[in-house]
């Protein structure tokens, strides 16, 4: 049996989707909300023949990824995060890259020679690859209102692969690659109005209201911090509010931080659009941090160590 292993976020959604529509196949799905990334070890061992990782990090999925190599099963990972020492094994196909202007679903779209090109547009701008996607756009000379189209599409499903749990999102990840592989084409669904694209759109912009008027804890030239309360809507928008404010003032970094259960914060840290780099090194100073160098984040980060996390990320941009 073959397992698709996948981010729940627009980028391993979209790239599942390319694939899949390239190459059908029956296969298990393994995804969970963004932040669910340790989902390789999920895979039924005793089952699976192949699998296909997309768009979550090796090195916090090496442990599955032995055990799965270890048993001879045939593993191709396509990711575009902070791998780790990479096993060296006949059975794992690799396809990797850090650089912070792409994303897995780039990497799908290079794959397939842009087969649904437009699919990946979309991933790119909901990953906030926005020059990415705009060379895209030029490339095949889609319109800016067909541009605006795939950008808001990529954004809300991203938009939906934040929570603490699966019932905190409006579609769980699965569900809504299911309803997405059926169509070539995403215009196909912008132009049904009762489609998904509409449902999260209304959706989108409910929650971005109440974001929108949030309290700052911290303003700087260097680093905004913005905080959100513990709702099921501040923890679906706290990736792509962050995003939104990235690209409002690209000269800084953007936090957002979203109250737990537990009185502690969710971080989502966005670099400086202008200078994409630090993030990750930033957030893995952190006991539950990690990420991308452009995109990162805390899952657990106590009350007491903002000015920490502050001062760290001060000192690092100055």
């Amino acid at each position: 049996m073959h397992f698709d292993v996948f981010n729940g976020d627009a980028d391993g959604i979209l790239a599942l989707v390319q694939l899949r529509l390239a190459q059908p196949m029956h296969s298990e799905l393994i995804t969970g909300v963004k932040r669910d990334i340790s989902l390789v070890k999920r895979v039924d061992i005793d089952t699976a023949t192949s699998v296909t990782v997309l768009d979550v990090s090796m090195e916090k999925n090496i442990e599955g990824l032995n055990a799965l190599l270890a048993k001879g099963i045939s593993v191709d990972y396509i990711d575009h995060h902070r791998p780790g020492d990479i096993p060296q094994a006949e059975n794992l196909s690799v396809t990797i890259d850090i650089d912070p202007n792409t994303c897995t679903s780039l990497l799908v779209n290079e794959r397939l020679n842009e087969q649904y090109v437009y699919w990946a547009i979309a991933a790119a701008y909901g990953d906030n690859m926005t020059a990415s996607a705009d060379t895209l756009v030029a490339k095949h000379g889609l319109s800016s209102k067909q541009a605006e189209q795939l950008k808001s599409f990529g954004i809300y499903i991203n938009y939906n692969g934040y929570g603490r749990d699966v019932e905190d999102l409006h579609f769980a990840p699965d569900q809504l690659f299911k309803l997405l592989v059926q169509f070539d084409n995403p215009f196909d669904l912008i132009n049904q109005p009762d489609s998904v694209y509409h449902q999260l759109a209304k959706a989108y912009q409910e929650d971005m209201a109440k974001a929108k008027a949030s309290p700052v804890l911290f303003d700087s030239d260097i680093l905004s911090v913005v905080e959100l309360i513990d709702e099921p809507w501040s923890r679906r928008v706290s990736g792509v509010y962050g995003n939104e404010l990235a690209n409002q003032a690209p000269h800084k970094a953007h936090a957002v931080f979203t109250l737990n259960a537990d009185d502690t914060y969710t971080v989502s840290l966005r670099a400086p659009l202008n200078n994409k780099q630090g993030a990750g090194d930033i957030c893995a100073q952190f006991e539950t941090g990690g990420g991308r160098a452009a995109a990162a984040g805390i899952n657990n980060l106590p009350k007491d160590q903002l000015g920490k996390f502050i001062d760290v990320v001060a000192e690092y941009y100055r």
